[in-house]
This record gives C-alpha cells, structure tokens and sequence, in this order.
C-alpha cells in the first residue's frame, strides 16, 4: 500500500492545532483520517494513533504536571481501572479479528464509527455543561466513593481505547466535570495525565501485538507536534467554545461515513446534510450570542453627549468657583 507521506504530515498538522487549541480532538480525527482518507487498514489505524497520542500527551502531561495544575491521585486511581483495561481491550480486539476474518474491518469501522459519535455528542455535552456545573473545585475529595467511580471510569474509557484508539479526551472530561467537579483547567490537566498512562499502556499492548506502524507514526508526529505548539499558541486568540462545536461535528460525520464504509445503509446526503445542519444551528447561536453582547455593551456606555456632558461638568464648577473666589 502507497501512503502519501505528505498527506500525512499535513493531517498530522492540522490534528495537532486542534489539540493544541482544544485540548482533545487527537485519537478522535486521526484514526478516521487514517482510514477513510489515507486508506490504512483499520486495526494498524488504531494501533499507530495509539502510539502517536501516547507519545504528544506525555509531552502535554508534562507540561501541566509542571503549571501544577493536575489532580494527580484522581488520575492515578483512574488508571487502576484503565491500565489493564485497556490491555484487555487489545486482547479483545486481536480475538475478534482472528475469529470474524471476513468480516472485521466492517465490525471494527462500525466500533470505532459509534464511540466517534459518542464523543461527538460528549464535546457538545461538555460545551453546555461547562457552564451549568456549579460548585467547581480544583481538586477531587476522593471518598470511597470517589475511588470506585474513578476506577469504573477508567475501566469503561481504558477498554474503548484499547478497542478503538477514540474517546479519552471527549469521554473523560465530561465525566471530570459531571462526576468530580473539576474546574476546566483542571479537567484539562488531569485528563491528559491520565491519558498518557492510559496511552501508553494501550500502545504497548498494540506493540506486542503487531499493530503499529512505526514510519507512520514518525510521519504523523513530524506535522502534530510543531501543530500541538501553534496550536497552544493561539487557543487564547480563537473561541474554543466555537471550535469545539465545529470539531464535534466534524467527528460525527465522520463516524456516519464509518458506519457507512463498514456496510451501514447510511444514505451519504445524510452524511453531508448532518454536519451541515448543526453548522446551520452552530451560526445561528453564535449571532444571538453576539447580538446579546453588543446589547449588553451599548447599556453599559453612556451615550457621547451625555459622557460629554458628564465630563464638562467638574470644569463648569471649578470655572464658577474660580469666578467667585476673584
């Protein structure tokens, strides 16, 4: 198989502002593009995008466990249920492709196409729930009933990823933030520590097994890491909240056009209406959003005549005192 080595780079390039900008986005795009654009067979798909994003979020992790904003001990309890999880769901993954051969790249697309929707619905979830969570803190309490729901949501997340490379990003903040309270940035940094374990744990299990192409990987992280850093660079400049939207469309198009090419009766102007419907609502949010600001905005600036006036006034009064003093 030919791979268009500078495609690769390309994509790997733009995932990576996406990261940088958004914070997830990484196993989510890539392991689509892989397959559906760049023509890798699926199973190889998923173990590359493991190694690749094992590799970019240590270098994220690193970043936010210095700026001490990661809630360590909850990552560390997470992984307890995601580490061997995860491994387990390579060995599943390997067992399903040696017992359905005809039929697993179909079974696989059809996987990885459902948790592509999910995330997609979870980065919406989280972009609405970011503001109705009340009473963030910056770290987890960790009762006992803290530690079990963070291992079982690492046994849930840790098993996707092992199956289907997607969902730690999306899946995971989304649960920081509905189960443990997390503040954004700590959602963040927490996440992505977590995920490094996670990552790579996943890809060494795909190692042994044979999954990974490793001059495919290289090439993807000769476009994602400079992307990771542009990325970074302009995340306080762009409106993630709209970037995101943007991104959880494009993932869930991407799982129709998945389930599609794994035999789905997927009608493709479903596929290319859907992303264009929700970018219909998307635009018509963000003017009544903006139209709100710029009302806002001109009830709070008093009018040029009357700041004019509001400014004369104190030099009308000392002209008159200056007046009656001589």
């Amino acid at each position: 198989m030919h791979i268009d080595h500078t495609a690769v780079v390309a994509f790997g390039l733009g995932v990576g502002i996406l990261v940088g900008m958004t914070g997830v986005g990484g196993g989510s795009l890539m392991t689509p593009i892989l397959i559906l654009i760049i023509g890798v067979k699926p199973v190889t798909a998923i173990g590359t995008d493991i190694g690749y994003g094992a590799l970019t979020r240590t270098l994220g992790a690193w970043r936010h466990w210095r700026q001490k904003t990661v809630d360590v001990p909850l990552s560390l309890w997470m992984a307890v249920g995601s580490v061997p999880a995860a491994i387990a769901g390579v060995i599943a993954l390997k067992a399903l492709q040696h017992s359905e051969k005809k039929s697993f790249d179909d079974t696989v697309l059809i996987t990885v196409g459902a948790v592509l929707m999910l995330c997609g619905l979870a980065i919406l979830a989280r972009f609405l729930l970011t503001q109705a969570v009340s009473r963030e803190r910056e770290r987890a309490q960790l009762t006992t009933r803290d530690k079990v729901s963070a291992i079982a949501l690492g046994i849930g997340i840790g098993f996707v990823i092992g199956v289907t490379s997607a969902g730690s990003g999306a899946l995971i903040t989304v649960a920081l933030i509905l189960v443990f309270r997390l503040a954004p940035r700590q959602v963040v940094a927490t996440d992505m520590f977590h995920a490094a374990i996670l990552l790579w744990a996943a890809a060494i299990a795909h190692a042994v097994a044979g999954d990974i192409d490793y001059g495919l990987m290289g090439t993807i992280l000769i476009g994602s890491l400079p992307g990771v850093w542009i990325g970074s660079a302009l995340a306080y400049r762009v409106p993630v909240g709209s970037l995101r939207i943007a991104l959880a469309t494009l993932l869930i198009g991407a799982a129709l056009a998945l389930g599609q090419k794994g035999g789905l009766d997927i009608p493709t102007a479903v596929i290319a209406a859907f992303p264009a419907g929700v970018g219909a609502m998307f635009l018509v949010w963000w003017f009544r959003v903006r139209n709100k600001q710029k009302d806002a905005a001109a009830e709070a600036t008093p009018s040029v005549e009357g700041a004019a006036a509001h400014d004369a006034a104190p030099v009308m009064a000392g002209a008159a005192q200056g007046g009656a003093e001589v």
